[in-house]
């Protein structure tokens, strides 16, 4: 069976994970990179001589066979990217967020629809164990559906390491877009629920390195009635993780204390909490790796598109409600955010 042919948009933070897990994969090559910094380019073409590469997605794909589009690049402006794509009729796979306005998502999302290529989102948090363990927890033998929680994310993330991508320090909302998303789609995913009404207020502390908004405070009502109280920051002035996820059900509770582990359950009368064992894992390599084994599997078997981004539009509205309500519009209900104008 012929592998699926990818070529790799963006050698920045993300790209070497990328590289790793589509190396590995045998039914899966790289075939082009896109890069507009000739240094880094080059630097990544030494490493793969077999591979093809060049400034455009449309040039690349111009010289090469392949079957994705991986965008590795920042959200804003990929407006090129998607059209190349669509034209070269390639599947589209985009690390998350899709863009950084709402607006532009939906656009993305309407030029893949119309040119009949599919087009899923990075959503790797889905594929960490501790994500599936936790879903698992809220069968009804166990501790029932969940009716409401707390998630707290409180990092110190200094933007300026050379290991983790720069322009969110230059972002509007960057909390919002780049890390709360991720937390947002858990939620959803997790709960098995919609957002239907969010309340939300975002601010940036004094000592903030961000130019945006780099905290969070938000409560948000999903389907069934579920009510979570969220806050998160990128500010918080200590340089270990604050990571906190308590969710309530009808028969006791769910606890993870770690973003990549530390699960546990307690029912109502329990004097301590139960852990939940984990099997070990490579964060941000292995829950890659069961993002790309769902994606080809769409193309090999016949299975749904892991993450698509029709589904990705509903969590970015979570994030554009959450923008609404800080500017002064109150509560939002999500029923009345129609599509956005471009």
């Amino acid at each position: 069976m012929t592998p699926l042919r990818f070529i790799l948009v963006g050698l920045g933070a993300r790209s070497r994970i990328w590289r790793r897990v589509i190396a590995e994969h045998p039914d899966c090559r790289l075939v082009g990179v896109v890069e507009t910094d000739a240094d880094r380019l080059a630097s990544a073409l030494a490493e793969m001589p077999d591979v093809a590469g060049g400034p455009s997605l449309e040039d690349v794909a111009g010289r090469v066979d392949a079957d994705v589009a991986l965008l590795c690049t920042p959200p804003a402006g990929r407006h090129a990217q998607v059209a190349a794509a669509c034209r070269a009729d390639l599947a589209i796979l985009a690390e998350k967020p899709l863009a950084d306005s709402l607006a532009d998502a939906e656009a993305h999302v309407a030029a893949a629809a119309r040119a009949g290529v599919p087009l899923a989102v990075g959503l790797n948090f889905r594929y960490l164990a501790v994500t599936k363990a936790l879903k698992e927890l809220f069968a009804p033998d166990r501790l029932g559906p969940p009716e409401f929680g707390r998630f707290t994310y409180e990092r110190w993330r200094d933007g300026r390491l050379p290991h983790l991508n720069r322009y969110p320090l230059t972002m509007s909302q960057p909390m919002l877009w780049e890390q709360s998303i991720h937390h947002f789609d858990l939620m959803r995913y997790v709960y098995d629920a919609d957002p239907v009404r969010i309340s939300a207020r975002t601010f940036n502390p004094s000592w903030s390195m961000y130019e945006g908004d780099a905290n969070v405070g938000a409560l948000i009502t999903f389907t069934g009635g579920v009510e979570v109280t969220y806050q998160g920051t990128w500010a918080g002035n200590w340089q270990k993780m604050g990571f906190e996820w308590r969710t309530e059900c009808r028969r006791g509770v769910a606890l993870q204390q770690e973003m990549f582990g530390a699960l546990g359950y307690a029912l109502r009368d329990d004097p301590a909490l139960t852990t939940v064992p984990l099997l070990a894992e490579e964060p941000w390599v292995d829950d890659a790796r069961g993002l790309l084994e769902d994606f080809v599997g769409h193309f090999r078997d016949g299975t749904p598109l892991p993450c698509p981004g029709t589904d990705h539009l509903i969590s970015l509205r979570m994030v554009e409600a959450c923008i609404q309500a800080s500017a002064g519009a109150g509560t939002v209900e999500l029923r009345d955010m129609g599509p956005q104008q471009t």
